[in-house]
């Protein structure tokens, strides 16, 4: 199975696949259980390249798994969505503005979960 180039996906969505499929394994896998759990034909190389990527951001991790590599996530999705807005908040050297026009960005439901979780002490 080759993958098209003339059919170009974003690698942000056959990212997401690669996760996903490594989310609902729930063991770590190789690159070749990987290819043929995800909904997208690709190439070998492909998903070898997705998942260098995936490695390299941090996104997952790795183990000797025979002549190659079993990987696995580091977090769940939300963990991963929580990394990127940290990712994007340090690009910043004025964190307070960053947050303040992200705080003006919430609407009323999300203003008030981000009050309530500022408040549990739980945290």
């Amino acid at each position: 199975m080759a993958d098209t180039d003339n059919e170009r996906r974003p690698s942000g969505e056959l990212e997401a696949s690669v996760l996903a499929a490594l989310w609902a394994a729930g063991a770590p896998q190789t690159a070749a259980q990987i290819r043929t759990s995800i909904p997208q034909p690709l190439a070998r190389t492909t998903v070898a390249t997705l998942l260098a990527r995936l490695y390299e951001k941090g996104a997952i991790d790795r183990s000797p798994a025979g002549r190659g590599f079993a990987y696995h996530p580091v977090e769940d999705a939300h963990g991963l969505t929580a990394r990127r807005m940290h990712r994007e908040l340090d690009q910043d050297a004025d964190r307070g503005l960053v947050l303040a026009r992200f705080v003006e960005g919430l609407n009323s439901q999300d203003e008030a979960e981000l009050r309530r979780l500022l408040e549990d002490d739980t945290l």
